[in-house]
């Protein structure tokens, strides 16, 4: 099996996982849209793609797969997955199976206003969240929304383009400043597909313990198994340090999304316990940054997704060890 991971980005531990995956049946490809990473430096093969917007990008990898016999693609990166997913069909013609989720709820996941709505709409608790400066601050002026409020591009992951504001005055500077953001960065892309000033959500500010959930399907969307980790420190929008745990409430509610979703693989959630009560924030239809607190708890989802495309049975791989601690490393390395 040779795997593809586009969009590879700075996630060089994918790449050391799927190669204990593939072992020496296999290769694992990478590419990126620049070489600065050192995800570059753990594969088998990398290559420098061109820009995911580029209407030469599908072309490119269409014939990368072609000419390298590239059995599996995975994306790393949220705006890969919307183009991925239109395009399945394509690459399925060459041989090549694109481990994405369907169009339609990678589009939801992937904006957050129609994130919010899905959620709201199937009856999850979600945050109060409003898409207009205008509307947030009648909801602010009404008593129905307070201080602080936290600001997300519609569009995006990570850490860029959130704020926290905790007055009128710092509400409108991080409307101005987080706009300016979104124009400079990737984020303008998706963001141009909306009315300039629906780029941004707004959502209250819950006070509670927020955890983080691998969702894991099999390839024909039904739920194998549902990891919780406590988020115990973060950086840069992702998770530095985590706990394996088991919550209940938590569970059942991600149990119930996983049913609606019918999503491919791993669904990264993002949940606050508020009051006894699971808030679901954001779903991420791809692995994300906290995958690998699963991973090292004894989930091995690399390694199932390569025998669920060998028509195996992976049942036995994807349960992680409640209670494990995990702790991310950074570290400078010469090359």
């Amino acid at each position: 099996m040779n795997v593809l991971l586009t969009s590879v980005g700075r996630r060089a531990y994918m790449v050391k996982y799927f190669k204990e995956a593939v072992g020496e049946e296999g290769k694992v490809h990478v590419c990126n849209s620049d070489d600065l990473t050192v995800a570059f430096h753990y594969a088998d093969y990398s290559v420098v793609s061109p820009l995911i917007y580029d209407e030469k990008y599908i072309p490119f990898l269409l014939d990368y797969c072609k000419k390298n016999k590239i059995d599996i693609v995975i994306s790393l990166f949220d705006i890969d997955l919307p183009i991925l997913a239109k395009n399945k069909e394509a690459f399925k013609k060459i041989g090549t199976r694109v481990i994405v989720s369907d169009e339609a709820i990678v589009n939801i996941c992937n904006d957050k206003w129609k994130t919010y709505q899905f959620l709201k709409d199937n009856g999850f608790n979600v945050p109060r969240t409003y898409i207009s400066l205008q509307r947030v601050l009648l909801a602010l002026d009404s008593g129905e929304l307070h201080y602080p409020v936290i600001l997300k591009p519609r569009f995006g992951c990570g850490s860029i383009g959130v704020s926290v504001a905790e007055d009128e005055m710092s509400l409108l500077y991080y409307f101005r400043r987080n706009t300016r953001v979104i124009s400079r960065s990737y984020l303008k892309y998706e963001s141009q597909t909306v009315p300039a000033d629906e780029a941004i959500i707004y959502q209250e500010c819950l006070d509670g313990q927020e955890y983080g959930a691998d969702v894991i399907s099999d390839l024909d969307g039904a739920l194998q198994n549902i990891i919780i980790k406590k988020k115990l420190a973060m950086r840069s929008g992702e998770t530095d340090i985590a706990e394996l745990t088991m919550n209940s409430a938590i569970y059942d509610e991600l149990e119930k999304l996983a049913s609606f979703t019918k999503h491919i693989a791993n669904m990264d959630c993002d949940v606050f316990m508020v009051d006894g009560k699971p808030y679901i924030l954001e779903m991420n239809a791809r692995f994300g940054g906290g995958y690998p607190f699963s991973h090292m708890g004894g989930c091995n989802l690399p390694k199932a997704i390569i025998e669920w495309c060998k028509g195996n049975d992976a049942s036995d791989m994807l349960s992680a060890q409640m209670g494990s601690v995990g702790y991310k490393e950074l570290f400078i390395t010469k090359i």
